[in-house]
């Protein structure tokens, strides 16, 4: 008997007086700043017929998940059908919360709402790489210095790889890239 309650935090009449169910919560939430007023619950929304019987699931998440923002950088930049999509050797400059970043888009992760996209730049001789998720709510603007394959004069050259991880390996043309960010911003 000893060592069954050496492991237990109740004694037998505690646990004994314990429910065996859980009550579910009150329609109504006690308001936080009065002890009186109660707030209700907001009733929720109700779904399509279509998607009760699991058609158009996919598309019904792209449409409400994202925020208007998010919407517009995946309508403007990632979306392949439109003229001012990213394109890998695209110089970008993205401001987020916690400041900006400049560099060169060495990758772009096309996911739908978890789209992301990764930068590199050369900072003080050492190689920066930052990941950005386009839903993020951290980002606040996405900003092409020059595009890659544009027909623009400041506008580079169009690689033929979807994805540049190369250039971690070549320090030289990233600093000459590197350069031509710190003139550009």
């Amino acid at each position: 008997m000893q060592a069954q309650r050496a492991f237990s935090t109740l004694s037998r009449r505690a646990a004994a007086a314990q429910p065996a169910m859980i009550k579910a919560a009150p329609s109504t939430a006690p308001y936080i700043f009065s002890k009186t007023a109660k707030a209700a619950d907001a009733p929720p929304t109700p779904l399509p017929a279509k998607l009760l019987k699991g058609v158009g699931l996919m598309t019904h998440l792209r449409e409400t998940l994202p925020t208007s923002t998010t919407k517009q950088i995946l309508d403007n930049y990632v979306n392949p059908e439109s003229p001012t999509s990213l394109t890998p050797g695209s110089v970008v400059s993205v401001t987020y919360e916690g400041g900006s970043f400049a560099g060169v888009l060495i990758s772009l992760r096309r996911k739908g709402v978890d789209t992301s996209f990764t930068l590199r730049n050369v900072i003080q001789r050492t190689g920066v790489e930052m990941r950005f998720t386009v839903g993020s709510p951290m980002i606040k603007d996405i900003r092409v210095i020059s595009r890659a394959g544009g027909n623009g004069p400041r506008d580079g050259k169009r690689t033929r790889r979807a994805k540049l991880f190369y250039l971690r390996d070549q320090p030289s043309k990233m600093t000459a890239i590197s350069a031509a960010v710190r003139k550009a911003t």
